[in-house]
């Protein structure tokens, strides 16, 4: 392990925030020659509010996700709060093929070939984080110090995953807004947009029927003569608009994006939906609707890009989007504020093909991590459960499906989330057992349990994180009473 300070950075840390370096295994799961290769694996560490080596303060370790390290540990400001609460150690690791964590060298010679992603997966990144942890404990002069695993989102999914598969390692796992249920046919695949409909229509009635009404308004101005150029106008384009298309699904983006980013203190979809309401009277749709977008994140220039987006295979999550991390998204007529379309297999693997030249598999996360009950296993059961006087097939719901498996083996997890979140519609919102429970808000949004505490947050966030820092306070106790009988024996 190496030690560098933190050099210049788009995103700033404080001084007690220290980068080091881990020489990590390419290929965990394989004993070719190829696979003993190495490279540098980035981690933070935060001991401001340690207690030290002689005591048996908790350390907190974030689980990495689709971005910089750096970055994420700028905005998950609740783990220092966490630090200070239990004068604990702070933890960040980088996961593979983001940020400084490349293997081969450099994101050039990574993404050369997808042999060279094959190595790119959750699994491969829980397995580093194992091994640089478990090292981490040799290095130190106990190894029994609590460790607990932290992450938001994709790093919400791979702390829970990470408690599931290694408990050995972490005594619990925070996962806030961890849409662990939105793979195979688990969710249903209108459940983010059917939030986000919500979202807007529970802000203002009025703003969701423009946004509704508008994207039959685009189409009618579209088909006009000179259409194209007239809607390049109304929306201040910085380019001309090829297709109705581009500018729709720019719209869709904007959208969705403020819904899931619906945090205090900023509240997008107010800013947008203001904007749609307080447009003076007789404005028409198309006006309106821009006015929403002068008000949102886009509206920060004095114009807009409405360019067609196109998947980029350079991109890492698009990588993952294409193996593993297949989330069925796709909605009908009439099921939400937006026109139809439905979520294609076909199509989706056409693209990663194109892209990648892999195919997804849709089915891998639930095979590996669970959430599907195995058929003979609920066979089984019915007949149990029937007490042998029928044969009919108990049916399970998705959430019985995981309460039914994780039930079995899964302690000390933490599901949080904000139901104006999208992805909540893929979250855990009921309690599977005593220790793995459900702590969610009706007010909040996307992760933001674990963004800094603030003075004036409101009253329904504070009480969310209270109740985590309580849970998180039984954990440390019963691991410290075990490990007191432990040692007197």
């Amino acid at each position: 392990m190496t030690r560098k300070f933190e050099g210049s950075n788009l995103f700033k840390l404080p001084p007690e925030f220290v980068t080091f370096y881990y020489t990590q295994t390419l290929d965990h799961y394989s004993y070719r020659p190829e696979g003993y290769a190495t490279f540098q694996q980035r981690y933070l560490l935060n001991n401001k509010y340690w207690g030290g080596m002689n005591t048996s303060s908790p350390i907190f370790v974030y689980m990495g996700d689709e971005a910089d390290i750096v970055e994420v540990a700028s905005i998950a400001g609740f783990m220092v709060d966490l630090g200070k609460r239990f004068n604990g150690l702070l933890m960040y690791i980088e996961h593979r093929y983001y940020g400084e964590s490349l293997p081969f060298g450099s994101k050039d010679k990574a993404f050369e070939s997808a042999n060279n992603l094959g190595y790119f997966n959750s699994e491969q990144a829980l397995a580093d984080y194992a091994q640089l942890i478990t090292d981490f404990k040799r290095n130190m002069t106990s190894g029994y110090r609590p460790f607990i695993a932290v992450g938001g989102s994709y790093g919400g999914m791979l702390a829970s995953w990470f408690r599931l598969k290694y408990p050995h390692i972490v005594i619990g796992a925070v996962a806030s807004s961890a849409p662990i249920l939105y793979f195979d046919d688990i969710t249903p695949q209108n459940g983010y947009h059917v939030v986000v409909t919500k979202d807007f229509r529970e802000t203002s009635e009025n703003c969701y029927n423009i946004i509704r009404q508008s994207w039959f308004e685009i189409d009618r101005v579209a088909a006009e003569p000179n259409g194209l150029m007239t809607l390049s106008n109304i929306f201040s384009t910085c380019r001309p608009l090829n297709s109705s298309q581009d500018l729709k699904v720019r719209l869709q983006h904007m959208y969705t994006n403020s819904a899931q980013y619906d945090n205090f203190p900023e509240k997008p979809v107010n800013d947008i939906c203001n904007a749609i309401d307080g447009a003076p009277a007789g404005t028409d749709i198309l006006d309106r609707v821009a006015a929403g977008v002068n008000a949102s994140f886009m509206g920060n220039s004095s114009c807009h890009r409405m360019s067609a987006y196109s998947p980029r295979n350079t991109s890492e999550w698009e990588w993952q989007r294409c193996t593993e991390m297949v989330m069925p998204m796709g909605y009908g007529e009439n099921e939400t504020m937006f026109q139809a379309e439905p979520f294609d297999i076909n199509e989706f693997t056409q693209t990663c093909l194109e892209l990648f030249n892999v195919a997804p598999r849709p089915h891998w996360i639930t095979t590996q991590f669970g959430g599907h009950v195995n058929l003979l296993l609920m066979i089984f059961s019915s007949l149990i459960f029937s007490a042998w006087n029928s044969y009919s097939l108990l049916i399970l719901t998705p959430m019985q499906d995981i309460k039914f498996v994780f039930g079995n083996f899964a302690t000390n997890i933490i599901f949080s989330n904000g139901l104006r979140d999208p992805y909540s519609a893929g979250g855990v919102l009921q309690d599977i057992s005593d220790s793995v429970v459900a702590v969610y808000t009706n007010q909040g949004a996307h992760g933001l349990d674990l963004h800094a505490p603030l003075p004036n947050d409101p009253d329904w966030l504070v009480a969310q994180r209270d109740r985590e820092i309580k849970i998180i306070q039984v954990w440390i106790a019963e691991y410290n009473a075990k490990l007191a009988r432990k040692m007197s024996k």
